[in-house]
């Protein structure tokens, strides 16, 4: 089987996520700056197979899109431009950092990395694409 590779979009830095080749394991891929975001998902589309690209898609509480959206519709064009043989999926992102947060708090991780953003990123990566392969398995 092939992976599923998940992005939480920021405007200056992008965490990332991937699936496990069965698709049951979500994990913490990397945190990279956003003006790398492209050259980063060729490389690792190029060393691994990857089928699905999830893009998380955020939202306001009542349901409209937020800013950031007018940044992820255009990469979304470009990933499917650039990979046309690759599932690009928006999937909901509502609460994924306060989510991220409060694991990393709940885990146990010192104080001081708990600051880290990056970190902060790669777990709501993680939860965007838990969220999205639950809900393709239902």
């Amino acid at each position: 089987m092939s992976r599923i590779l998940a992005i939480d979009y920021g405007v200056k830095r992008t965490g990332l996520a991937v699936s496990d080749p069965l698709r049951i394991i979500a994990n913490a891929l990397d945190t990279v700056p956003t003006k790398e975001l492209e050259r980063f998902v060729a490389q690792y589309c190029e060393q691994n197979s990857v089928t699905t690209i999830v893009v998380g898609k955020p939202s306001q509480m009542n349901g409209q899109p937020s800013e950031t959206m007018r940044y992820i519709e255009p990469l979304v064009l470009r990933l499917k431009r650039a990979y046309p043989d690759k599932e690009i999926v928006l999937h909901d992102e509502r609460f994924t950092s306060v989510m991220a947060q409060r694991t990393i708090l709940e885990s146990g991780i010192g104080k001081m990395a708990r600051r880290d953003k990056a970190l902060v990123d790669r777990v709501a990566a993680t939860i965007i694409l838990q969220s999205y392969m639950e809900s393709i398995n239902l």
